[in-house]
């Protein structure tokens, strides 16, 4: 019963808090930006692979980063990225991919803030700092983007090769999807949790985020499956949004994801106040008892 009344306090508490503060507003502003930072970060991340020599980059980043997105969704916006990442930029350094990096961290300050408001915390650290914090974000993405892109392209040519002289080999090549699926939602798993510990303002150990960091994991696959259902079964916007039909619908699915993970944010904050209200509880009989015994 007692576990009951607290779990239902920490969710009303969570809830409220995401009614009041605007979550839904800010989940919108989340899920522009988002969409909107995709691109120039994908630009950004093809040319520096592109720079270090992996030019096989752009069909394993649309894998990597569309496999967990519903079909429906995905196949559209995949496409169009796929036109984008293959056109020829002859330069790392040129204005339009400097621009696109620093576009891409508009959507690392999305999230910051957020969070920010979402964990109850007033920024206080300089612009600059933030800034800078958010290329290095961007930046980090990149890197990690490209090394498990190129693993994705070198593992199914190691194993051909291997193949070739241990034929059993040759029944694990039906696996490598199910393997990049794993490297994608470990690749995820590990993003939400530098953002929680990162992005906003104050410090939070590993226990105090990894509630709302399930609960973000696992409502992402349970909602995106409903979602997915939901458009092939019931919606046609097509019908109603014509051309820009895999543009609103991406934004919804975004809009549904982003207010999922800001709700993650203000769970885990709900349990650090109920935690903070029990050790307060709990320290006012001991600090009382000498009173008592005077």
């Amino acid at each position: 019963m007692r576990r009951y009344i607290a779990a239902k306090r920490i969710i009303g508490d969570a809830l409220g808090h995401f009614s009041r503060d605007d979550g839904w507003a800010m989940a919108s502003h989340v899920a522009l930006s988002t969409l909107m930072a995709l691109f120039p970060f994908l630009i950004f991340a093809t040319a520096l692979a592109v720079f270090l020599g992996a030019d096989a980059f752009a069909q394993s980043a649309v894998h990597l980063i569309f496999d967990t997105w519903p079909e429906t969704i995905a196949e559209p916006l995949a496409r169009e990225v796929n036109n984008v990442l293959t056109t020829q930029r002859s330069d790392l350094l040129t204005i339009g991919v400097v621009l696109a990096f620093f576009f891409a961290s508009n959507g690392v300050e999305a999230l910051r803030t957020s969070l920010n408001r979402a964990y109850r915390q007033t920024e206080g650290r300089s612009i600059i700092a933030l800034r800078l914090q958010s290329l290095a974000f961007v930046l980090l993405a990149t890197f990690v983007l490209v090394i498990v892109s190129l693993l994705l392209v070198a593992l199914p040519v190691v194993a051909r090769q291997v193949a070739t002289h241990f034929p059993i080999v040759a029944e694990w090549y039906g696996s490598f999807d199910a393997l990049r699926i794993a490297i994608a939602a470990i690749v995820l798993l590990s993003g939400l949790i530098s953002a929680h510990l990162w992005l906003p303002c104050g410090r939070r150990g590993i226990g105090d985020i990894l509630p709302g960091v399930a609960l973000t994991f696992l409502f992402w696959i349970f909602g995106s499956s409903a979602f997915a259902t939901y458009l092939n079964n019931f919606a046609n916007y097509a019908s109603t949004y014509a051309g820009l039909a895999s543009i609103i619908v991406a934004l919804v699915f975004l809009y549904m994801i982003a207010a999922i993970f800001i709700i993650g944010g203000e769970l885990n904050a709900a349990i650090m106040r109920y935690r903070a209200l029990r050790e307060q509880v709990s320290d006012l009989p001991s600090s009382q008892e000498p009173r008592r015994n005077s």
